[in-house]
């Protein structure tokens, strides 16, 4: 899935250059449009119950971003096993095409309570649609 973010002029600084702590935000938006597109968004998900929260970021910057560049991010299953999910995305600025950061982020599955969960028992459809995607 490909998630297309503007840069904003208040996440520059002094130098005209994008915040570093933005690009973790952009990774969420991304996320977060991933989901929908899969049919299961963040409010799909805590509506049965569940969270997923964010339990590591690795990350990687290799260029600098700076105010109205546009920026492709990529998002896609690195990998699912059931309790854990690793998404993997590379951001690429649309007008030099060059890759400027790359990253992913690992999340469990809790219920309300925080209590661990395993997807396939609690939302098998998603369980099931993150498998698969996990598989390409």
């Amino acid at each position: 899935m490909k998630y297309i973010h503007k840069v904003q002029y208040y996440e520059t600084d002094k130098m005209g250059i994008t915040h570093h702590s933005n690009y973790i935000r952009w990774m969420e938006e991304a996320r977060v449009a991933f989901l929908d597109s899969i049919g299961y968004g963040f409010d799909k998900i805590e509506e049965e119950g569940i969270m997923s929260p964010v339990i590591k970021i690795d990350c990687e910057y290799k260029e600098t971003t700076t105010f109205k560049d546009e920026i492709c991010i990529e998002c896609n299953v690195k990998e699912f096993k059931g309790v854990k999910l690793v998404i993997e995305y590379i951001m690429t600025n649309l007008k030099t095409g060059n890759i400027v950061f790359t990253a992913t982020s690992e999340h469990c599955f809790v219920d309300m309570e925080n209590r661990l969960v395993r997807l396939k028992n609690a939302i098998p459809e998603l369980a099931e649609k993150l498998k698969e995607l996990a598989n390409f």
